[in-house]
């Protein structure tokens, strides 16, 4: 049986200003890593801020790896012609845990739903391929309890097994927080629970 995949693609940290003109309107398009659906707010009122004149400033977001949300905003152009072009760039690239903004400054010229759908698109597009895009490993956290005799026995499995210790407590009765790969938890899960005097839980 193949393992379903524990790894997704993510943003290393933001990505340069683009720009990209279309009949005089100018778009500007910005990329951002995200972890909570809070940090978005306060980065499009940045934006606002840093273009004041501009009209309209849209978006759509993406956080989750196997239930994934979203989020599309056309911040009043018409239905649909800005926030879910953004939001297909967003699956195309197939990244996840990202905010992607085009600021909109009008230009003089009505470009249409058309027009707008790909100026849109085209500023998402040219924000996420200058953004440094990286693939990340799905974690999960586990808690042992344990007694301090048991300590070299756990710390031998840790190393064999590379785990990544999280936080530690050793004093009579010790407790460890550690994180391994998704892929790798049934595994990790079955060698702890051979030694009858170690807790496990998930955290």
């Amino acid at each position: 049986m193949e393992l379903a995949t524990d790894t997704y693609r993510t943003l290393s940290k933001p990505s340069e200003e683009i720009l990209f003109k279309e009949k005089k309107s100018k778009f500007f398009g910005y990329a951002f890593p995200i972890t909570s659906e809070e940090e978005v707010k306060p980065i499009i009122e940045e934006l606002k801020k840093k273009h004041h004149t501009a009209g309209h400033v849209c978006y759509a977001w993406q956080l989750g790896i196997d239930n994934t949300n979203y989020r599309a905003n056309d911040d009043g152009e018409p239905n649909n012609s800005a926030g879910m072009p953004i939001y297909g760039q967003i699956q195309s690239f197939e990244v996840t845990n990202v905010l992607i903004a085009v600021v909109r400054i009008f230009g003089g010229t009505k470009l249409g739903v058309g027009g707008l759908i790909s100026a849109y698109r085209t500023g998402a597009q040219m924000a996420l391929e200058t953004a440094d895009i990286i693939e990340k490993i799905v974690q999960k956290q586990f808690e042992l309890s344990f007694e301090y005799a048991d300590m070299d026995k756990i710390m031998r499995i840790i190393k064999q097994e590379h785990l990544n210790i999280v936080s530690q407590r050793m004093e009579l009765n010790c407790s460890l927080i550690f994180s391994v790969r998704k892929n790798d938890e049934e595994k990790t899960k079955t060698i702890f629970k051979k030694i009858h005097t170690i807790k496990i839980k998930e955290k």
